[in-house]
């Protein structure tokens, strides 16, 4: 209908430009559509409904929607991209890595967007070597500056210690900031009493203490006489 046309439109060009106004009139358009009597009921009316909520933000509210059709588009790469973002906003990570691993296009499968969420959901899921081997695969770019600081902070924040040091090591040897420094400090010594509790191989101190070498601060040589005498104690070659 043509309610849908100027919905869709308006979502385009709110999303484009960054129009709350055409946003605001998008959302209303696909409310009247999936909110009519004739559409409530019919596949165009729950996506209506769902794109409504999308804009509004509440998650929850488009999984309902998206759910209820979700047997009519499951190879559909744009049912599943919303599908996974709706998913993953709704911290249902599990569920959101699913659903972008479907996802054929390379287009979209090559974009940052999908990168980065599929990143979150890795980390989120206990994967983070696989958001890892992602950055591995991309150009050296603004945008894999960007993927390498959610990984340092998610990893970090799920405690993926290794992982997190990786990353932060990485950011600090491109742009000596001193809090990629703080990180990588941190995720090291996380690491390290991971390794101590037996939650993490001693074959890892070797790598961490090689990346604190690439830092020259005083504190370095502190932390690495700890690790190593550690190390020496409990027979772990480093």
């Amino acid at each position: 209908s043509s309610r849908v046309l100027k919905g869709v439109v308006n979502a385009a060009i709110g999303q484009m430009t960054d129009s709350r106004e055409h946003l605001k009139l998008a959302q209303q358009f696909f409310q009247i559509v999936g909110a009519s009597e004739s559409e409530c009921d019919t596949i165009p009316g729950r996506q209506c409904m769902a794109s409504c909520f999308f804009l509004l933000k509440q998650f929850d509210d488009v999984l309902i929607y998206l759910k209820s059709i979700k047997t009519y588009f499951y190879n559909d790469d744009d049912f599943n991209w919303n599908f996974a973002i709706a998913q993953a906003s709704c911290g249902s990570y599990k569920e959101a890595e699913e659903a972008f691993l479907q996802i054929q296009n390379e287009k979209h499968r090559s974009e940052y967007c999908y990168l980065s969420w599929l990143a979150r959901c890795y980390i989120s899921n206990k994967k983070p070597r696989l958001a890892w081997e992602l950055y591995l695969k991309m150009e050296t770019s603004n945008e894999s500056m960007s993927l390498l600081q959610l990984i340092a902070n998610d990893c970090y924040k799920v405690g993926s210690f290794y992982y997190a040091a990786k990353a932060f090591d990485v950011l600090e040897r491109l742009d000596p900031n001193p809090q990629y420094w703080e990180g990588k400090r941190g995720a090291c010594v996380g690491v390290f009493q991971q390794i101590i509790q037996g939650k993490e191989s001693s074959d890892l101190l070797r790598d961490v203490i090689s990346m604190l070498r690439n830092t020259s601060n005083p504190q370095v040589e502190f932390i690495m006489r700890v690790m190593k005498k550690w190390a020496k104690d409990n027979n772990v070659r480093v």
